[in-house]
């Protein structure tokens, strides 16, 4: 079994509602320990926030994990506690070997010095020694593509630039465990997928990474095993695939209900035959099976069944007429020769009429948000970059053919 390099136990944060976290003088501290007796205890439960609350969790070497879940979870304060930029509240975290960690644009780096100093600077504080920096220095000025500009203070660099340089200095100078948070964002499509290339280079060289993405096809695409912060605890971990479906499933359940014409319950429920609510090959036969219980006879019926993705886009959808339904307790079968669509998370919305369509005079009897959720768990087979990796999940091969010229 691989050793933990990264463990967590029972790791707590609580921060002051309202007040910042401040840093004290010796002459504070002796101030506050004589006057303390005198002052009143007005601080009440609901003034405290716990930022992090029994974390616990453990990271071997050469893993590459993600922290996903929504903002104000807790995931940045994780990693800064791992960073000993901030102490924990209760409980206590291990991290073994020099850590590189890439937070925020530009921490580490000072305004005022060039950018060619705050490499020097930056990999001081890392932990560096000056001969490592002058091997890596060179690297590291191609990687960040800032040459141009590396003599001019840094404060007048954009925040792009600042990413690119930071990312640079932290996955350069050899970390055994690097710490990224969502500062890949700020970068453009080029240079996010020139990270992700390098954090792949990264952890096959055995080092280890904690990877902080909101794009769950990053996650996907790097992460082996994925912690899902909510609320300042571990909700869920496990293998990536599943823990994503899972929490693209609830950020989206919210929008789930029904509208039934008719005030009777008809859809029962819904799935993959043999799956579940995952689909983990688009590119077999796949079959839904829907449960319905028509209180009524159905005759010249419409059932419709529509996919939406994450953002509302319909991807696609089936209508079928002339159905014949008696009362009781049925099975509707959808059997596609294949699926192919991209991973993610996607709502079906199920519709059925009586007496014809909605374009016939039909009437409708419930259009159900079905749940759970359809997650789709399969490897990203399209575009790397996702503004043009569309909807569908299709394999391609480029093959390169020389024109030969035929003998006369």
């Amino acid at each position: 079994m691989r050793e933990a390099v990264i463990h967590a136990e029972g790791l707590g944060k609580r921060y002051r509602v309202g007040e910042r976290e401040r840093y004290f003088a010796l002459r504070d501290v002796l101030a506050r320990a004589f006057t303390a007796p005198f002052k009143r205890n007005g601080k009440r439960a609901e003034d405290y926030l716990w930022a992090l609350r029994d974390i616990s969790f453990d990271v071997h070497q050469g893993e590459v994990v993600g922290l996903i879940g929504r903002n104000g979870a807790g995931k940045t304060t994780l990693l800064k506690v791992l960073s000993r930029i901030t102490w924990p509240t209760a409980g206590f975290a291990e991290v073994r070997g020099l850590v590189g960690s890439l937070l925020e644009v530009g921490t580490g780096f000072h305004p005022e010095l060039t950018g060619r100093e705050n490499i020097y600077l930056n990999g001081a504080v890392l932990g560096m020694k000056k001969s490592d920096i002058q091997r890596k220095f060179d690297e590291i000025v191609a990687f960040s593509e800032v040459e141009r500009f590396l003599d001019t203070p840094l404060k007048h660099y954009s925040s792009g630039m600042q990413v690119r340089l930071a990312f640079a200095v932290a996955a350069h100078l050899e970390p055994e465990v690097l710490l990224v948070d969502e500062v890949l964002a700020v970068g453009d499509l080029q240079f996010q997928k020139k990270c992700l290339g390098k954090m792949e280079e990264v952890s096959k060289s055995g080092r280890t990474i904690l990877f902080v993405s909101h794009q769950m096809n990053q996650i996907r695409r790097l992460c082996e095993r994925v912690l899902w912060i909510d609320s300042g605890q571990i909700r869920e971990q496990g293998a990536t695939g599943e823990v994503i479906a899972a929490y693209e499933a609830a950020m989206m359940q919210a929008t789930q209900g029904s509208q039934n014409g008719a005030g009777l319950p008809l859809f029962m429920g819904w799935e993959l035959a043999g799956e579940g609510n995952i689909l983990q090959d688009g590119l077999k036969e796949t079959t839904l099976e829907f449960s319905i219980c028509p209180k009524e006879t159905i005759r010249r019926g419409h059932f419709g069944m529509h996919i939406y993705n994450d953002v509302g886009v319909l991807t696609a959808s089936w209508g079928f007429d002339d159905l014949s339904l008696d009362v009781g307790p049925q099975r509707l079968h959808l059997m596609l020769p294949y699926l192919p669509l991209r991973p993610g998370t996607y709502r079906i919305v199920c519709s059925l009429y009586n007496g014809g369509n909605n374009l016939t005079g039909g009437r409708l009897l419930e259009i159900w948000n079905a749940v759970p959720l359809l997650a789709v768990d399969t490897l990203p087979l399209s575009h790397q970059q996702d503004a043009w990796a569309g909807v569908l999940n299709i394999p391609a091969d480029l093959k390169i053919a020389t024109r030969v010229e035929s003998a006369t």
